[in-house]
């Protein structure tokens, strides 16, 4: 399902929109996952449902199975771990690179041979996540069994068994666990000269303790090595030298530096070790270079294997995800009938940031003969919420996710095309309507009758009249294409004249009439939808500007200006009726006047007698129709005179 840049932003599916770190998102919301892979494909997912109904069926399928059965929900969990934080997409990805562009190095022998160590405690716990999905039965999870248990991922895990060592493991940082477990990676007996450059290591890692005890003793200084990126250096901490009754360090220790409490440095003489012992790193680091090279060539031919038990556990773990959401949060199977009904649904966002009990459900039914839906309501009564849901849960459910409601139902989507935001677009130097009609384009431009469409507040970036105007034209665009549309506005005489098209359905927000004192009026917002337009609540956004504690006489006068302009209005409407009135009389005067003089003067040959009438037919009945702006036009019989002689 396409869904453009804004939708995604304006409807929080991978980010927050107020604090870009802030998990109130519906990726923050879903993600449980336990690889990067999994974290990765469900940030897809989200931006690009899938839209193969037999696709999304076989992910609800496995969500249902592990959401009722506790086994294989905590046995899949358990399996996920050892893989934990794993990426095996770019683990896979380097060690093609590095197999299609070697680079020599110490430093790139290093990284090639964690490389492979990570890969070695991949496909070890392959065989655990399959044995987890072994008892399953939904489809997905019998593909993924299926996909985990190939031969040649057992033909990988022995090979690399017989050159690496069992209990070398991948760890990360410079320190000299990684140190060792890089240097020892490698069996013994896979090349001679590696094992003398192993031991020349040793010997010089011997040599730099041996030091490090002979300064202890000679100063009576409890001094420690610490291994960091370019060798050892002495560790110790100033409360011992403190101790011992010094000041400052003994003399011949150099390259001083103080973090935590503790002094760090160095003597010519250890820099000198250090020396030796890098020259023999190096050496044994290449030589364990060569082996993994050749490791990895014969891996690489079973690449596929890799990249599929990648993809299979990503599935899973996404899946997996999904079950987990959907048993904390008590959420719903939806399923798929090309009908759009959800019953007492919830914002999920909006669950997980309000108090439990607190956030109020709403129903949805969108269907071919009600596929416009017309929302109305005052500012903060929660129209753009409902939206934001609408557009979530139909993401949820497209995903393969359970939804946050009591029931849904939904049909497949190409394109989910939102304008939902009224913000001006600087870096494409446009402004708050030129933004407005730049999206608008784009949604006539992509919709189609399998589109959902959700516009809020369209036209507030000009005049109203104009803004009345291009959102009643686009409104009839859209119920031509007759795309599922919900259609937020203040422009309450869209539902006057958008009356007459079939397929709309007009809905409100309940908003309640308060007196909390007897001069005053307030409004209670219950944030639940009801059918129909609503009741007419005069000046609602002086009512709300109350609680922008905007001051008392700025609201007074507000107040003034907007009871007379309404006065006005009333006035200028009463006039304009009695002009339509003055101009349809003088019409009919007019008519009758020249009826009666072609009746009784007239010398015209009868076919341009009859040419004479219809035209003052057409010029009447044009009249007729610009003073009665309300009326419907196919009641204006215009029949020619041809047809009036005929019958």
């Amino acid at each position: 399902m396409l869904i453009d840049n804004d939708s995604a932003k304006n409807l929080e599916l991978v980010g927050n929109m107020l604090h870009k770190k802030s998990a109130h998102s519906l990726f923050g919301l879903l993600n449980h996952t336990w690889t990067a892979m999994g974290a990765r494909l469900l940030r897809v997912n989200l931006l690009a449902p899938i839209t193969s109904q037999s696709a999304i069926d076989a992910r609800l399928d496995t969500v249902e199975e592990l959401v009722k059965a506790e086994d294989k929900f905590n046995g899949i969990k358990d399996a996920l771990k050892t893989v934990n934080k794993l990426d095996l997409d770019k683990l896979i990805s380097s060690l093609v690179s590095s197999e299609a562009r070697p680079v020599s190095g110490a430093k790139a022998a290093s990284s090639r041979v964690s490389q492979m160590l990570l890969l070695r405690n991949v496909v070890k716990n392959i065989p655990l996540v399959c044995d987890a999905v072994k008892t399953c039965h939904s489809r997905l999870l019998e593909i993924v069994y299926n996909l985990l248990s190939d031969e040649r991922l057992v033909k990988i895990e022995s090979r690399i068994a017989e050159s690496l060592n069992e209990d070398a493991t991948s760890q990360k940082g410079g320190g000299l666990s990684a140190l060792n477990a890089r240097v020892y990676a490698v069996k013994v007996n896979q090349n001679r000269l590696l094992d003398v450059a192993r031991s020349t290591f040793k010997e010089n890692v011997a040599d730099i303790h041996s030091l490090s005890r002979e300064l202890s003793q000679q100063y009576e200084l409890p001094l420690q090595l610490v291994y960091q990126e370019h060798g050892f250096v002495f560790s110790l901490r100033k409360s011992d030298l403190e101790e011992a009754g010094m000041t400052e360090l003994p003399k011949g220790f150099i390259n001083a530096s103080s973090r935590k409490g503790k002094w760090f440095f160095e003597c010519l003489d250890l820099k000198k070790r250090n020396a030796r012992m890098k020259d023999s790193l190096d050496e044994t680091l290449m030589l364990s270079d060569r082996i993994i090279q050749e490791l990895v060539a014969e891996v690489i031919v079973d690449v596929g294997a890799l990249y599929k038990a990648s993809e299979s556990i990503a599935l899973l773990d996404m899946l997996w995800s999904f079950s987990h959401t959907s048993i904390f949060r008590n959420y719903v199977r939806p399923e798929f009938t090309g009908t759009l009904a959800i019953k007492s649904g919830r914002h999920p966002i909006l669950e997980i940031v309000q108090n439990a009990g607190t956030l109020v459900a709403n129903d949805v039914y969108c269907c071919d003969n009600s596929s416009f839906q017309i929302i109305q309501g005052p500012n903060m009564s929660g129209k753009s919420t409902y939206l934001r849901q609408i557009g979530l849960l139909t993401v949820m459910a497209m995903c393969g996710c359970f939804i946050p409601a009591e029931y849904g139902s939904f049909r497949i989507h190409d394109a989910l095309l939102t304008r939902l935001s009224n913000d001006d677009d600087m870096e494409r130097s446009l402004s708050t309507f030129a933004e407005e009609m730049s999206s608008s384009a784009m949604i006539l431009g992509l919709s189609t009758s399998n589109s959902l469409v959700l516009i809020d507040e369209l036209g507030r970036g000009t005049s109203p009249r104009e803004g009345f105007g291009i959102s009643h034209a686009i409104a009839e665009r859209l119920i031509k294409i007759k795309a599922f549309v919900f259609f937020a506005t203040h422009f309450a005489d869209l539902t006057t004249s958008l009356s007459r098209q079939p397929s709309i359905v007009n809905l409100h927000l309940s908003v309640q009439k308060t007196r909390p004192s007897a001069s005053s009026i307030g409004l209670a917002f219950d944030y639940k939808i009801l059918d129909g337009v609503p009741n007419n609540i005069e000046h609602y956004g002086l009512e709300l500007a109350k609680l922008a504690d905007l001051p008392g006489d700025v609201l007074k006068e507000a107040r003034r200006v907007t009871t007379r302009l309404s006065e006005l209005e009333d006035i200028s409407k009463q006039n304009s009726e009695g002009i339509m009135v003055a101009l349809r009389r003088k019409a009919m005067l007019r008519l009758r006047t020249q009826l009666s003089q072609a009746y009784e003067h007239s010398a015209l040959p009868e076919k341009d007698l009859r040419n004479y009438l219809a035209t003052l037919q057409r010029e009447i009945a044009q009249l007729l129709r610009s003073s009665l702006p309300d009326i419907d036009q196919s009641t204006i019989v215009t029949s020619s005179p041809q047809g009036s002689e005929e019958s």
